[in-house]
């Protein structure tokens, strides 16, 4: 069975940064791409960021891109997504996300975790 495990969230400050983990169980991690989705408070879901198999490609919403870094751990199976230069904005739950296929060709969503919540707030 799919385990997806979100931890790292937390309230942080304007322009501060925090980093966000995903620990995987229950299938290959290093075979299949992965990504990070949120949604803010009252708003729909939104895609964040994705990551290949092998963690050499990846992919960014204009919205966090030259902020955020997504990165992957293969030997760990953990997913992480480091968030810099925080913005109100990006208040939100933060979901990790397993594809069926290990490109990025389509960015696909088939197994979700619970998420962790991101306060940027003074």
């Amino acid at each position: 069975e799919v385990h997806l495990v979100e931890s790292g969230g937390g309230l942080v400050q304007p322009g501060g940064s925090l980093r966000l983990s995903c620990a995987a169980s229950g299938f290959s991690f290093s075979i299949y791409a992965m990504s990070w989705v949120r949604q803010a408070p009252g708003k729909g879901l939104e895609w964040v960021s994705a990551i290949n198999s092998g963690g050499t490609t990846t992919s960014y919403a204009d919205s966090v891109k030259d902020r955020f870094t997504i990165s992957r751990d293969n030997a760990e199976n953990t997913l992480y997504l480091q968030m810099n230069s925080g913005e109100p904005e990006d208040t939100a739950v933060y979901y990790c996300v397993k594809s069926p296929r290990s490109d990025l060709i389509v960015i696909m969503m088939e197994y979700w975790g619970k998420g962790t919540l991101v306060t940027v707030s003074t």
